[in-house]
């Protein structure tokens, strides 16, 4: 009996889907625990080192856009498949890098590739699966994309500590490659089959360049100063470009981006969770791990491995919410999740430099569960709310959303750290009982924006019939084409 048949055959391209998204989001988080390592190896400065990551990250928030307008237009197999190979070859070549300048330059190599293959995974799920089978489909999407976020420090640590900090990259090789054969052999082709469809170069430009300026200035704030004239010239850049590209986008006979779908309430509430959630979520990975590391002295892996308990919770949480979501609507398990997320994070705000594994297992579980319940049917009322034509866009869409979210919990949280330590480093006297102020704060903070976000979504999502366009595309199909 044949391993792949034609009724499986989707849902073993669900895992070359999985295998890419793991990739993506791993590399959101991995690196951080190595640049101490990669810093001493290529000998760079400490600005390169946040460029290590920043490069990444900023490049992969301008091209999202330009990746899920692409795979509708062109195909959406057809630019998975690209970003896969870019992603794979980038990071075999950010592996052999001798040099922090080439590092940086391939790092942002590798977000193009990352922003080309995320909107396609899910334009390919939304286009493949009944309405029925996309919840579970979009639930096992999710549990993969936040699994990799919470594990990316532990298996950043063993890689940097076992094998050496080129491992984080050249481990994504084999798996790059086994994904690209996967998506030749599982994936069908499908793409926006309307019938004028072109590239809209204006809105790309202006969209890109505006999403550049405001990550750089939420990024880079804290470093160079929130009133620098660096920082003040890239937000009013942003602003500029942001509201012409509103401008070029209202006058485009066939825009890039349809603005009236944030005239849907259930599209903008969600997208709005979106933003909303990261914010807490990068408090909860990226200040979570600094706090184990220099103020409970734990080591990367012993760090990394405690996400453990939130990965746990995501896979097992995850999968079930689409389906839960497809019987009871997303709102229910959303405002559910939401609400697990912020006690969570008011329970992780009573920790301090004597708190030991079981005072914050429990609140990372619950964590997790909450995550868990969020993801896949906030991005199931998205991808809902389009046609399935221009599903690539609209992922595209929501994931910007998403990487903004992150870039303002970094900057918000990182302003409040950055206040409380005044200087202070690791080590030093009166470090350990600031960064404790400071993570209280901070927690609470997000569990405040994380319990706002769950009331938009009791509001703002509404349970809608599934589009006519919801079942498998018979569009464009074949294996091959």
């Amino acid at each position: 009996m044949a391993l792949v048949t034609a009724e499986n055959r989707k849902w073993w391209g669900l895992g070359a889907l999985g295998i890419s998204v793991f990739m993506s989001m791993l590399d959101n988080t991995v690196v951080s625990l190595a640049l101490p390592t990669i810093g001493k190896d290529l000998n760079t400065t400490l600005t390169q080192l946040e460029w290590v990551v920043n490069a990444y990250a900023l490049v992969f928030a301008v091209f999202l856009l330009t990746g899920g307008k692409l795979a509708d237009l062109l195909g959406r197999r057809r630019i998975f498949i690209a970003g896969l190979v870019v992603f794979t070859a980038s990071s075999l070549a950010c592996g052999l890098a001798g040099t922090g300048a080439s590092l940086i330059a391939f790092r942002a190599i590798q977000g193009t590739g990352a922003a080309m293959m995320l909107p396609a995974t899910l334009s390919i799920i939304t286009a493949t699966f009944s309405a029925e089978e996309r919840g579970i489909a979009i639930g096992i999407w999710a549990a993969l994309s936040g699994a990799a976020l919470a594990i990316g420090p532990m298996v950043g640590g063993l890689l940097v500590e076992k094998a050496g900090w080129e491992w984080i990259f050249f481990i994504n090789v084999p798996v790059g490659v086994i994904g690209i054969f996967a998506a030749l052999r599982l994936l069908d082709e499908s793409r926006d089959t309307s019938a004028v469809r072109r590239v809209d170069f204006p809105g790309l430009v202006t969209s890109g360049l505006g999403i550049f300026a405001l990550n750089f200035a939420l990024i880079q704030g804290n470093e160079y100063g929130w009133g620098s004239a660096r920082i003040v010239l890239s937000f009013v850049a942003a602003g500029v470009l942001l509201v012409l590209f509103l401008v070029v986008e209202l006058r485009q006979r066939v825009p890039m981006f349809d603005l009236a779908l944030f005239r849907i309430r259930s599209f903008t509430a969600a997208n709005v969770n979106g933003l909303l959630m990261f914010i807490g979520l990068f408090t909860y990975i990226l200040y979570f791990s600094i706090f184990m590391q220099t103020v409970l002295r734990y080591s990367a892996i012993k760090a990394g491995a405690t996400f453990l308990v939130s990965s746990a919770a995501i896979l097992i949480v995850g999968p079930a919410a689409g389906a839960i979501a497809a019987k009871v609507g997303a709102r229910l398990p959303m405002v559910a999740g939401m609400m697990g997320y912020g006690i969570a994070l008011l329970g992780m705000s009573r920790l301090d430099e004597h708190s030991g594994f079981w005072d914050f297992a429990p609140w990372l579980f619950l964590g997790g569960a909450g995550f868990g319940l969020i993801v896949a049917p906030m991005t199931d009322t998205v991808l809902e709310s389009v046609d399935v034509t221009k599903a690539g866009v609209a992922s595209g869409m929501m994931q910007v959303f998403r990487q903004l979210g992150g870039a303002l919990g970094v900057a918000i949280m990182g302003a409040i750290l950055a206040g409380y330590l005044n200087g202070l480093a690791p080590g030093q006297p009166g470090y350990a009982s600031n960064f404790v102020s400071a993570w209280h704060t901070m927690t609470i903070v997000a569990a405040l924006i994380t319990f706002a976000s769950a009331v938009i979504a009791f509001v703002g999502i509404r349970r809608q019939p599934a589009p006519e366009a919801a079942a498998p595309s018979p569009l464009v199909q074949g294996g091959s084409r």
